[in-house]
């Protein structure tokens, strides 16, 4: 069962719920919901996809995981430019991926990018390499790295089953 569906079932029991009670309020369809939410648990052994709970779960921690990217590395760029003489060494990379599919590729790609010091030029033609200009080789390459392997983890937790 997709997660969507998943989702509707959830909030069906939810108004369902208030409609039994009889009782409109805010507090009876969150209890419902929570009601949903345990009935679906129980029964998630029986859906093609995993809960839709551990979904969200996983979006909000590949989302945490991109805020702190972001912010250590807009902490390296400003150490950078704001240093009396800017020492760069910009450069290319290829970085290889272990992700398969076209959304998880795209995915990695838009997270590179969103964090300061990288733009991710090209992808290959079998999604294996994103070609990613950075601009202190030396120093950023490594973060940029240590980023990439961190998103395809908490990427692949939100994609795959």
């Amino acid at each position: 069962m997709p997660l969507s569906m998943q989702v509707l079932i959830n909030l069906f029991i939810g108004f369902l719920w208030m409609f039994l009670q009889d009782d409109w309020s805010v507090l009876t369809f969150a209890v419902g919901y929570l009601f949903g939410l345990l009935v679906l648990f129980i029964l998630r052994r029986f859906f093609n996809d995993k809960f839709y709970i551990f979904t969200i779960n996983a979006i909000i921690n590949l989302t945490l995981i991109f805020m702190y990217e972001l912010f250590v590395s807009a902490i390296l760029v400003m150490r950078k430019i704001l240093a009396r003489r800017i020492d760069i060494k910009p450069g290319i990379i290829a970085m290889e991926t272990s992700l398969e599919s076209d959304l998880e590729v795209t995915l990695l790609a838009l997270l590179v990018t969103l964090t300061p010091g990288s733009v991710v030029m090209e992808v290959s033609e079998d999604n294996n390499i994103l070609y990613t200009h950075i601009m202190d080789i030396p120093e950023l390459s490594f973060a940029v790295n240590k980023s990439k392997v961190r998103f395809e983890k908490a990427i692949k937790k939100v994609t795959r089953p």
